[in-house]
């Protein structure tokens, strides 16, 4: 890890400057596999899906025999895990529920709010080196709340054609209507534009990697709605004295793990603390299975000694991480004045893995400074919000001159001439 000892605040945004590549490439690249999916539809699914994955697949629909068999090749304690996990992640996100008010705004004129699910919704689950079936939970289980009425997944399948079972399990398990074998830029296109059986959706979710993520946002120009941007994962931890540097290590380790370009940033006010975590951050980089990849995103982090409270948390508000660990003797003081962040883990014992997992928060969060305008994925991702208004005649009398005297200040005669309507036949009768 890059140290840096009280920089100068001027400096702060070099020193947390994410790691960037080239997009104007990869974006014409990616843009041309979507015109040709657009235009040929499945065929030139097909096509990419052996360019890109090494597979022929002609019938990318999941059968209810492959899930059968998915669920018996999982060990009894990973599918109990996946149903606490699943329990957990279901008990908050329902807590989001909201009901009904309606409110009279003035005698007779009243409003109200209404949540109304998002009727097709595509889920795009990773399933490379690291199967994500979490994100299934962190997807599906929300939709499924919310009233989703087809929940879509679409997820790479291996060179023999076939998806990792527990992927296969979860979905089943959480009320996926429809899940496919097929992944990368192809999937977001055929669930952007439809590609018969793959229907078209109204909105994609989920994480990938560079080119998934160009997908995303090319496709949310014109054709379907996005959760959020995203980039590399990342996480931030700030420390003091009472933190425990091993923890810290494994903490900024597992997001490391996640890829090369994930990036991890350790804020403290104590020099004895960072020379301690970097000593048990080699001890533990040794024992990881993916220590190639983990090297290679501590490359791209930093460690920051700053003096006082006050500069640690207005460099983490300034920094806006994915995930911030707070590891410090007044962690619920100093989580109140924390304003930009996507999710956050309050002390020694709430590692970040637990958010990923199974403490019942989402683990789709905004990424790359993000977080300073975008909310983690929840429940009002998978909903549209529609407003009703009823209007009485007491209402329409008390309102009308209101409404009559702005319209005409906005030169919008149309506008006064449909209170004016209703005001003479109320009048007249």
């Amino acid at each position: 890890m890059k140290r840096y000892l009280n920089p100068d605040k001027s400096k702060w945004p070099q020193i947390l400057e994410r790691p960037l590549f080239n997009a104007a490439d990869l974006t014409g690249r990616v843009q041309a596999i979507l015109d040709e999916i657009k235009t040929d539809g499945m065929s030139a699914v097909q096509k990419f899906t052996k360019q890109f994955d090494g597979v022929t697949i002609s019938d990318f629909a999941v059968t209810e025999a492959e899930i059968t068999e998915a669920a018996a090749l999982l060990d009894d304690e990973l599918k109990a895990a996946i149903e606490t996990a699943s329990k957990n992640v279901t008990d908050f996100h329902a807590s989001q529920k909201t009901e009904i008010k309606k409110i009279e705004t003035s005698p007779g004129v009243v409003c109200w709010q209404k949540a109304v699910a998002i009727e097709k919704v595509g889920l795009y689950i990773p399933g490379g080196s690291a199967p994500l079936f979490s994100s299934v939970l962190m997807l599906a289980i929300p939709a499924k709340i919310a009233g989703c009425q087809e929940i879509v997944l679409c997820t790479p399948p291996n060179k023999e054609g076939k998806i990792h079972p527990a992927i296969l399990f979860a979905a089943q398990l959480v009320g996926v209507t429809q899940i496919f074998k097929l992944g990368g830029v192809q999937a977001i296109g055929a669930m952007a534009y439809g590609a018969d059986p793959v229907p078209k959706v109204s909105k994609i979710f989920g994480p990938g990697n560079q080119y998934v993520m160009a997908a995303k946002q090319l496709v949310s120009i014109a054709d379907v709605a996005i959760d959020m941007p995203a980039g590399p994962s990342e996480v931030a931890v700030m420390a003091d004295d009472s933190a425990n540097p091993a923890f810290i290590a494994s903490d900024l380790l597992s997001q490391a793990e996640h890829g090369p370009d994930s990036q991890v940033v350790l804020i403290t006010n104590s020099e004895k603390l960072v020379d301690e975590v970097e000593s048990a951050l080699t001890n533990q980089l040794a024992k990881l299975s993916r220590m190639e990849i983990a090297t290679k995103a501590l490359d791209n982090s930093v460690a920051i000694i700053l003096n006082t409270k006050e500069e640690i948390i207005d460099m983490i508000n300034e920094y806006a991480p994915e995930h911030l660990i707070i590891s410090m003797d007044n962690y619920l003081e100093v989580a109140e004045r924390i304003i930009n962040a996507g999710s956050v883990f309050l002390g020694n014992y709430t590692p970040e893995s637990a958010g990923d997992y199974a403490s019942g928060t989402n683990h789709t969060l905004p990424t790359n400074g993000w977080a300073r305008s975008f909310s983690g994925v929840n429940l009002d991702s998978f909903i549209r919000k529609i407003t009703f208004q009823e209007i009485t005649k007491e209402g329409i009398q008390n309102l009308g001159p209101v409404i009559e005297k702005m319209a005409a200040a906005e030169h919008l005669d149309a506008h006064k001439n449909a209170v004016a309507l209703r005001l003479k036949d109320i009048e007249d009768s």
